[in-house]
This record gives structure tokens, sequence and C-alpha cells, in this order.
């Protein structure tokens, strides 16, 4: 646990007590992660990356707080951040509740139903550890082409993943957006909904954890829901009772995971290539 000084003066300064024990917790690629007790029985989860971008856990943090303060649904809570380490609310995940999927349906909703006047961000967030721009923005569907679609299509672009077809492609579907997708309010979505990062809390209740925060399209989120696999039914038919979605918004699913597609690409190579050409064929 070297490289964690400036964690350990937290804990002593806040009485928590000494660093005495890590177990490591798999499930992501990104940090090593595990759960730390200290020598007065206190327990944390801890994030540490010795080389992560020096905003990233800071953003995490914020993020987090953010989503806890709508209230809407459970949320670790961030103590201690820098540039190398994450502390956070340990929440033991307990046996799910028999309905914690139509929870988590109705709760994501709730969430979904803080909005803002523009798209965006105070801050740029992480997808990965892909840089996502927030700049504030009133159209929906610039902030989708600009700052989603296009910013990854460049990445891209310069990797030599995309040729000079594949980005006529892509800016032809950047003007069609407002003809593809319904005009939507800007809603404070988690960003980077997979079943990895829907945690089940101590009392089995849906948590949300690894955020990619910003206002943005709620059918983008749950796009991002049926990419690796989808959650079960259950889960969309309570967001539709507690939130009715627009007609057709199944098809446009792919659409909207053409960003998430593209930063795989991006992070994890060409293995993606052929869905990305795929879902520009399409649209």
């Amino acid at each position: 646990m070297s490289g964690l000084s400036g964690l350990e003066s937290w804990l002593q300064n806040n009485e928590k007590g000494c660093l005495r024990e890590r177990e490591s917790v798999g499930g992501g690629c990104i940090n090593d992660t595990g759960v730390v007790r200290t020598d007065k029985g206190e327990s944390f989860f801890l994030k540490h990356n010795r080389n992560a971008h020096e905003s990233m856990f800071e953003c995490e943090a914020k993020s987090l707080k953010i989503m806890a303060d709508t209230d809407a649904i459970r949320i670790p809570r961030a103590y201690y951040y820098d540039d190398h380490c994450l502390l956070l609310e340990y929440l033991e995940p307990g046996k799910r509740k028999d309905n914690y999927w139509e929870l988590f349906g109705q709760q994501l909703a709730a969430m979904h139903r803080h909005t803002a006047p523009e798209f965006g961000l105070d801050f740029a967030t992480f997808c990965g550890t892909t840089l996502q721009p927030n700049s504030w923005i009133r159209d929906g569907y610039h902030f989708f082409a600009a700052q989603r679609l296009m910013m990854q299509g460049k990445l891209a672009h310069e990797q030599g993943y995309l040729k000079r077809g594949d980005m006529e492609q892509l800016e032809r579907i950047c003007h069609r957006l407002p003809s593809l997708v319904p005009e939507q309010p800007a809603s404070l979505v988690h960003g980077d909904l997979w079943s990895g990062n829907a945690h089940t809390g101590p009392e089995g209740e849906p948590v949300l954890i690894d955020p990619a925060l910003y206002f943005g399209w709620r059918e983008a989120e749950l796009g991002m829901t049926a990419l690796f696999g989808g959650f079960p039914e259950a889960f969309y038919q309570a967001y539709d009772e507690a939130w009715p979605l627009e007609t057709g918004w199944r098809e446009r699913l792919p659409l909207y995971n053409l960003y998430h597609l593209l930063n795989h690409l991006n992070l994890f190579g060409g293995g993606y290539l052929s869905q990305v050409c795929g879902v520009l064929r399409r649209f």
C-alpha cells in the first residue's frame, strides 16, 4: 500500500485508525480496488492508481456527491481523494431483493427527473480513462454530436481505426440527429451504466458506482444498459411506468451506443471496429 501517505494521514486525523489489512476485489480493469480495514475496525473501499489522471478521482468523488444529493438511489459516500486514490464507503453486497430490478428502474427514472437547462456539467468527467468533455450547451443534438460522437470519432481516426469514409458517415449521422432522436430534457445521467456498475447494497438494494456523469439524454443512458447483454425486462418496464418513454426508444439504442463503442475502440482496440461500422451503416 505504498504511495498512500495522504490517505493514512486522513484516517488518523479523522480518528479512523491506521491501515492494517487490504483485501483485493476484482472487476475493474483501470484501478487496483479492494476493501481496507483499520486497527479500529473501520472498513472502507479503496481505489488506487499511481498512474491515474490527476483529476480522475476528484471527478469521481464530485460526481458521486451530485448523484447522492438527488436522494433517488443509493450512492457510496466518498471520504477522501487525491491524485492516486479514492476512499469510499464500503457497501458490502447483500442478497438482492426480489424486486431489485423493478426498484432499480424506478429509482433511475427518479434520478433522471433531475434536469438542467443545458447539456453538460461544470467539469469534465471520465468514461473509462477517456476524458469526457462536458461544456455546457443548450442544444442536446449539438452536445451529443460534438462532445460525444465526433470527439470519439476524431480520436479513432487519429489512431488509424476509422478511415475518411467512416468519418463522413459519422458526420452525416451527426447532421441527421434531429430527425433520428426525439427532443429530450437534459437529465442527470450516470453515463456509463453497464451491469458492472450496477452494485447491490447491504440490504439488497440497487447502488450506482463508477459514474461518467453529465446532464444528457436519458435514452442514451438506457442504451448503455443494453450494450453488454442488457438488464432484465423488469428494469425497463418499471422505468417506463415511472417515466414513460417515447415510441421507438429501443430502436434508437444502437445509435446512442455508438459513443460507447467508439470509446471501447479507442481504449481496447480494433475488436470493436466491426460493431462501430455496423452502426455507421445502419444510421
